[in-house]
This record gives structure tokens, sequence and C-alpha cells, in this order.
């Protein structure tokens, strides 16, 4: 299976206007992104899981990358509440559920084989930073290698801001709206530009925020 699978193109998808997807495991469903593989796959995907649902035990031989947007996930780590940012690096194993309900933004197998960093962050106990390259962008640290940095951004109304995108550059829309290639990408919009891309984007009245993740497209 191949979903966005040319990384040399902009892509945008409005998340909130897709079906969803029923997985192998009960109660789970999801919004596949980009996807390089069938079940076992380099994939971003939204992922939503039922009140009581859960997966199997198993391995991320290629590691996982994960943004709780709503309600609480859990697995034998801990209970991961919305706005908790989750890396779980290739040969980790867990047993990944929700008691109550959640829906994620999850990344497998795009790690480094040797990255054995785990990273758990509640970015709602962040304070966020001025950017000093981009006058109006507050930012929150949430992982950064030579391959890659992550990172929260909030765009205080009518923000206009430029990254130039060396290794490409990816989003999500959290809150908010950004015009960015004369589209208005609204709450729930998914984002990819290429390496090499420009990201020059203007927030809408209400400001946004925004998961950003860039670097980690190069020679893809």
């Amino acid at each position: 299976m191949k979903i966005n699978a040319d990384f040399s193109q902009r892509v945008t998808i409005d998340t909130t206007k897709m079906n969803w997807v029923t997985s192998p495991m009960a109660g789970v469903e999801r919004r596949m992104l980009d996807r390089i593989g069938d079940e076992v796959a380099r994939a971003t995907t939204i992922v939503r899981y039922a009140p009581g649902s859960h997966f199997s035990a198993h391995t991320h031989d290629g590691g996982e990358e994960f943004l709780v947007l709503e309600g609480v996930f859990q697995d034998e780590h801990g209970d991961f509440t919305a706005g908790t940012y989750v890396r779980n690096p290739p040969t980790s194993r867990h047993t990944p559920g929700s008691e109550f309900g959640c829906t994620i933004l999850v990344k497998l197998n795009q790690f480094d084989p040797e990255d054995r960093t785990h990273v758990r962050i509640a970015t709602q106990n962040l304070k966020p930073v001025c950017a000093a390259d981009r006058p109006g962008v507050s930012i929150m640290p949430l992982y950064h290698d030579a391959r890659e940095t992550v990172q929260m951004e909030d765009w205080a109304p009518n923000t206009v801001a430029t990254q130039h995108c060396a290794g490409g550059l990816e989003g999500y829309v959290l809150d908010g709206s950004i015009e960015e290639s004369g589209e208005l990408l609204t709450t729930g919009t998914w984002f990819r530009l290429p390496d090499g891309a420009v990201f020059k984007a203007k927030s809408q009245s209400q400001g946004a925020r925004l998961w950003i993740k860039s670097g980690h497209l190069k020679g893809l």
C-alpha cells in the first residue's frame, strides 16, 4: 500500500473530513495520512481508540512517535493525557490502549535504527519561548538531534513567518488556522512540505497552535 508516498510533493489533508477505517483490533480506527507498506508500514496516521479498546503487546522495531490529541492514551508506562508527546525508540515494547478513549497522531517506523532515546513530555506544562528569527512565533521544544527537530509552535494573531525547510517539514494544526501557499489550513489539518521548500505562512485572527517536525524528510 502506498499513500502520499512521493515525498517530493507538498501535501495537505483536512483530517476532519476523512472517514475512519477499521484496524485489525476491535474498537481501534484510523485515518491514514501517508503510508508505505501494509499492516507493518512506514506510516503517519490519526488513530482513534474507543473506550476500553487496546492493541496486543508488540515491539516497535522502527520506533513510534505520537502526540495525544484527545482523551487519555494508556500503556504499562503510564497514562498520557491530551497534549502529551511520546517517542518510543526502536526495540521498545508496550501494550497500548485506552480505558476512556483517545485520539493520537502517530508516526511509525521512521526512526534512526540506533536511536534509543525515550521521550515523554506533557506539553501543557511547558512555557513557550520566543523564536529568535520569527517574531510572533513562540516555541516549545520537544526533541532535537542531528536528523530532526520536533516542537510545538504558538503563532500570535496575524503573524507572518518564513522557515526554509532543509530536510522537509511536516505539521499538524492543533488549534486556530494558518494560510500557506494560498490555502487555508484549519484545525485538524496535516501538511507536509518537501526537502528544500520554504514554509511561509500567516496565522489568522485567532492565531494558531501547530505541531511541527522538520529535517526528517531529507533524501526521501
